[in-house]
């Protein structure tokens, strides 16, 4: 705003000793002091406002107006109240300094002419990044050099002092502005991505404001539109695609102009997100190319050479061919409704698992862009990680074949590449929430292989893989390979009724006990058999004397009317804990 401005408006009570050629000057911001030199406190184009207690006689003008005008200040406004007239050697170094200056009426408190011109000037500087954000927007769509979402993130925070991030559906970091100093911790980041997708889920309008820890966050949905827009089709279909503008401040009581100004960078973001799926495109074709092959039982000659194709352009750079790991991943929506039996039914038909259809949603393009987000390889760099995986889908599922180094002849045998637990153990929270009582997300993890014959078994396994964790509670499950090879395997697909009747047999009475004597049977069980029955290794665990344990085994077996020193019945306590 210009000084001209200042003046015009009465309810300030600003009168002009000095500088009438001056109020064309711009005013960026406003500062109070009554320090005798706060120069390192400046920046340069601020209306000073003080009330003259620097002042001891009339040698200190001079030297503080001096410093003043070094700093870049556009203007001094003096009070009143202290000592009546502005003091004549004041104006005299203000004049010699070229400084405009003014006398505040002493009716008129300085926190009236802060107020007002902060509001003017953030005004102002709102209306500035508007006009660059649509001019970056026009920049974006036309080509490729706007820079990305980074450029107008840092445009909040040099205009508006806005710390801003935008983060994926799964809680992942994909920008920040260089205001940010230091990056959201990943607990945060998928914190925000939960309460995100949990207001999107329950229709609140955004922005969403949340707390997390001591900070207080505004969410902005990215997607096409103006505020307050309805997508037309199911938001079930975008929910977990969508990024999410996290801007560090309570929008709650913004203006206008600042939430429309958000919105704006909203749509920006959109189209470098549009951009970034649409690049997406070739490693999509390559994957639904050769997981049709691999599904039509094409020769291994012709997949491997279609591998060759693949390998340079997911993994730029690396001279040796990769080995490839398989994952499934299958989002299916409950239209009866949440809770736990709202879960996608499944059942044994010819010896196989087949799930209940969704609804009519379509599940595949949902489980493949939270693939692309969820599957980053950690040895990777750049802004974009996912850029190394292709994912393709089919029906409700979505397969991604995930490229690994090869492995050096050094190699000391230990598990590389993919683990399933790995891979949902950041994001399980947001897309639980995402999810939102009548969804599920189910992952298989196949083993990695090393050449063009093992991609079919590796398939099969991951989706075998998938349906074990498809049996099991929860919202979003995941199940790898090392499974498949275990008894963990067939006790998911026990029937309901036969679990519950094995387990109440032999648990139920020591639960019981433990519920009217607090005797703690249960954790004893428990840790007598993962101590693979040692009485000494189990006591120390406890922090039991030997005959005490003793004594609660032979409690067991009592209520019970087993033997603990028989291999079959410790096989059957041993899967009863497992099942319940």
């Amino acid at each position: 705003m210009r000084l001209r401005a200042l003046l015009d408006t009465d309810a300030l009570g600003l009168r002009l000793l000095g500088g009438q050629d001056e109020l064309d000057r711009t005013v960026r911001g406003v500062m109070t002091t009554d320090l005798r030199d706060p120069s390192r406190y400046l920046s340069g184009g601020e209306l000073v406002l003080t009330g003259l207690a620097w002042r001891r006689g009339p040698a200190d003008s001079e030297p503080f107006v001096r410093l003043l005008a070094g700093a870049g200040v556009t203007a001094l406004a003096a009070g009143e109240a202290e000592l009546g007239a502005i003091p004549d050697d004041l104006v005299a170094a203000c004049a010699q300094h070229r400084l405009p200056l003014f006398a505040v009426n002493e009716s008129v408190a300085f926190a009236t002419i802060t107020e007002h011109v902060v509001r003017q000037v953030s005004g102002e500087r709102a209306g500035d990044l508007a006009a660059v954000v649509d001019r970056h927007r026009r920049m974006m769509t036309s080509g490729p050099a706007g820079g990305g979402p980074d450029v107008v993130l840092d445009l909040l925070g040099s205009d508006l002092d806005l710390r801003a991030w935008v983060l994926s559906p799964a809680g992942r970091l994909i920008a920040g502005s260089r205001l940010a100093e230091t990056e959201l911790p990943a607990g945060v980041c998928a914190a925000l991505a939960g309460e995100h997708l949990a207001a999107v889920r329950s229709g609140r309008r955004g922005p969403h404001r949340v707390a997390v820890g001591p900070a207080t966050y505004s969410l902005f949905p990215v997607r096409g539109g103006g505020r307050g827009t309805t997508a037309a089709r199911d938001v079930r279909e975008t929910v977990l695609s969508e990024w999410l503008l996290a801007v560090e401040a309570d929008a709650g009581d913004w203006p206008e102009e600042r939430l429309d100004l958000l919105e704006g960078v909203t749509q920006l973001i959109a189209v470098e997100r549009d951009r970034r799926d649409a690049a997406r495109t070739v490693r999509r074709r390559l994957a639904q190319e050769v997981l049709e092959l691999v599904q039509t039982g094409a020769a291994p000659g012709e997949i491997a050479a279609r591998l060759r194709v693949a390998a340079p352009v997911l993994l730029p750079g690396l001279g040796a061919a990769p080995h490839w790991q398989v994952v499934v991943a299958r989002v299916e929506w409950d239209e009866a409704g949440g809770g736990p039996a709202g879960f996608p039914a499944e059942s044994a038909v010819g010896g196989r698992r087949t799930e209940a259809p969704a609804g009519g949603l379509a599940g595949g393009p949902v489980a493949q862009a939270l693939l692309e987000e969820i599957l980053v390889d950690p040895r990777s760099s750049g802004p974009e990680p996912s850029d190394r995986i292709a994912v393709a889908h089919t029906g409700d599922e979505a397969v991604a074949l995930v490229p690994l180094p090869a492995v050096s002849s050094e190699h000391d045998g230990s598990e590389t590449g993919l683990l399933a637990d790995a891979i949902l153990e950041a994001v399980r929270e947001p897309l639980s929430a995402g999810l939102d009582g009548d969804g599920r997300l189910t992952l298989g993890v196949s083993a990695a292989v090393h050449s063009a014959e093992g991609l079919r078994g590796a398939l099969e396994e991951a989706r075998h893989a998938r349906r074990v964790a498809a049996a099991r509670p929860g919202r979003v499950c995941a199940a790898g390979h090392q499974e498949l090879a275990s008894h963990v395997l067939l006790l998911p697909f026990v029937p309901d009724d036969v679990r519950r009747a094995f387990t109440a047999r032999l648990l139920d009475p020591l639960r019981e006990y433990d519920r009217r004597h607090r005797a703690e049977l249960i954790p004893t069980l428990e840790a007598f058999l993962d101590c693979d029955g040692s009485w000494t290794r189990c006591a120390a665990r406890l922090h039991l004397h030997v005959n005490t344990l003793r004594y609660r085994v032979g409690r067991i077996e009592q209520l019970t009317g087993r033997d603990l020193s028989r291999l079959e019945d410790k096989l059957d306590f041993f899967l009863a804990l497992r099942m319940s």
